[in-house]
Order: structure tokens, then sequence, then C-alpha cells
């Protein structure tokens, strides 16, 4: 029984790690959520709960990927361990070791606190940044798969993307060295969207945001392999159990999608409500003189015009995972964020019983 069991979800206030602890409830685990500062405790019950019924199933600790503080006790006693937290800043930092050590340093700390309680396996959430092998975007004309890895000596590559690689690299040099390589899975999803649970955004999530919002002048030729939180968060909970999981990579990508792809799809669903959404594309020379001196922009613009592809088929084949269609998963998280309920939401709310 599945309610015999407790994982611990690490960021369980971020946008995935919110969604990893609805997934686990709804299976019936008990779970527990680590957050920086546990100031955030109501907001995260209050997202959770909006999805799941949790009761005294969820318990909340607080942790800091740059401490030690609080890792012992929060995974004490605990079964399986989901590690998603990890920084993301909106804007990349001129020092890359902001990011870097943190991520590095904070996956090796849950590491040993698993290891040290005993936990019989460790999901932990890297990205596709971490298998592109030759630089921002990825080689042309070929599906990337979990045999690749991304070189972060590459002198091209944002902070962001060298953090992912090097704490991943260090996970599993950190197993291997401790003979438990087949108690670590990772998993290295695509640009994650959804449907929202409170106030915490991904930088991809934003971007549709901003189409809608008509914030976005133009659509600059950039594109990502789109994911639904919902269906990473399914991989990571499956990728626990699955018995041939352990010790894989497993990416959780689906297809990818220009911004004229997504601002054409929001148009053919949510018709006025997509009013804002713009429809010229902006020069490739227009998105660089920006990147001079908008350093969210900067951060991207060694995407222009790539187009990176991933294959899936290990995480199909060993956990049984198939994601949904990506224009079902662009149609939800606009509606999350115009304040509708998705169908799901909507079909959920209407069988539950009424309250007395």
């Amino acid at each position: 029984m599945n309610g015999d069991q407790t994982v611990l979800v690490t960021g369980g206030s971020g946008f995935l790690g919110g969604w990893c602890l609805v997934e686990l409830l709804q299976r019936g685990y008990r779970v527990r959520a680590t957050v920086r500062d546990l100031s955030r405790e109501g907001d995260l019950r209050a997202g959770v709960g909006s999805q799941v019924e949790a009761g005294d199933r969820l318990a909340v600790h607080a942790a800091d990927l740059t401490d030690d503080k609080g890792w012992e006790d929060a995974v004490d006693g605990c079964d399986y361990v989901l590690h998603v937290a990890s920084p993301f800043p909106a804007a990349q930092p001129k020092d890359p070791d902001e990011l870097i050590i943190p991520a590095r340093d904070g996956s090796l700390r849950v590491l040993a606190a698993s290891l040290a309680a005993g936990v019989k396996r460790v999901v932990l959430t890297s990205s596709v940044a971490a298998v592109r092998n030759a630089g921002p975007g990825g080689p042309e004309g070929r599906v990337l798969t979990e045999e690749d890895w991304t070189d972060a000596d590459d002198p091209r590559l944002t902070p962001y993307t060298r953090s992912k690689t090097i704490a991943e690299r260090a996970a599993w040099d950190y197993m291997r060295e401790h003979g438990a390589e087949d108690r670590l899975v990772t998993v290295q999803p695509g640009a994650i969207i959804g449907p929202l649970l409170g106030e915490d955004r991904s930088y991809s999530l934003q971007a549709v945001e901003r189409m809608l919002k008509g914030q976005m002048p133009g659509l600059p030729r950039l594109g990502f392999s789109f994911i639904d939180v919902r269906d990473v968060a399914a991989l990571e909970v499956g990728a626990m159990t699955a018995a041939d999981a352990g010790g894989q990579r497993l990416i959780a990508a689906s297809t990818f999608l220009w911004f004229s792809d997504v601002a054409a799809i929001l148009r053919e669903h949510l018709g006025a409500d997509a009013r804002k959404v713009p429809r010229r594309k902006v020069p490739d020379v227009a998105v660089r003189i920006l990147a001079l001196f908008d350093p969210e922009v900067r951060s991207v613009v060694g995407e222009l015009g790539q187009k990176t592809t991933y294959s899936i088929e290990n995480a199909k084949r060993r956990v049984g995972w198939t994601p949904r269609p990506v224009e079902e998963t662009i149609v939800d998280c606009a509606r999350s964020l115009l304040g509708q309920r998705t169908p799901a939401a909507a079909a959920a709310a209407s069988s539950a019983p009424a309250a007395l």
C-alpha cells in the first residue's frame, strides 16, 4: 500500500515540486516537502489543496540547498526522494558559481542524506540543458538521447545550462562512488508549462503569459520542446518504483514548437482571449540588439533559430510513460493563466461530493 510509504519532495513550493506533491498524494503516498522558508507553507498547502485533499499526509520542513541544516530530519524515515529544488533565475548571473554551487552542492547534500537514511531511490530533476552536447541548440538534424551530454566547459553555455549539467554529473559520480548508481534516476524535462498551482512561474510559462498579455511585441525565432508539468510529475513518481528505471536518465519532452506555433495554437483555441497574442515575427538582428540591454533576452539569444529534438523512448520503455498532446498542454496553461478552469479541473469539481 502506498499509504505506508513516505516520499520527500525538495522544492515543494515550486511549480514542478507542487505538482509532484499532487501526483504523490493522488496515488496515496504520505509526503514531505522542503521549502527554504516556512512562511511559504500556507501557499504550498493552498496550491496542493486546490487539486487533492492532503489531510495529515503532508508535512513541510525547512531546508536550504546551501546549508546542511535540516536535510537529515527531512529525509529521515522516507522511502523515496524526488529532488526537484534547483536555482532558476529570470536573468543569468554574471558569476556562474551563483547557480553552479547551490545546484551541485545541494544535490550532493540531498544524496548524502538519502543514502544515510536508507532511501530506496532518489529521482533527481535535471534538464534537457544537460543533454544538448553541442552548445545551445544542439546539433541540427539529429534526435538527442540520454547518451548525449552537454559539455559544461563550452564557453557559449549559460550559467543555468552549466549548473544543470555539472549538478547531474556530480550526482552520478557520487552515487557511483558509493556503489548506489542503481538507486538514482535523473529526469531531463524540456520547457515545463501547464496549469498553475500558485504564484510560482517557470521561465517557459512566463513566455506564454507574455503572449496573452500583449507584453511580447513580436515573435522571435525561438522554440522549445515543451512538456506538461503534470506529465513530468507523473514520470518522476513512476520512476521512483519502476524496476527498470534505476540507474537511468529519462528525457521528458514533447513536440518542438516555435513561438509562432504556440501563438497560432493560442489564437485557434482561445478566440477573443488571444486577441493580444502577437502575429508579426521579430528579426534575429533585432533580438540580438535588445539582448545588449536586457539580461533576460541575453540568456536566450544563443537559442535563436535552433531546433533541437529529443527521444523519449527510454522513459516510455522503462516507466510506461507517454505525455499528453502538446496542444492540450498549451491551452490548459493559457486557461489557467487567464483564471479559467481547465476541462479536467472542471470535470473533477463537478464530480466531487458537495460540502455538507
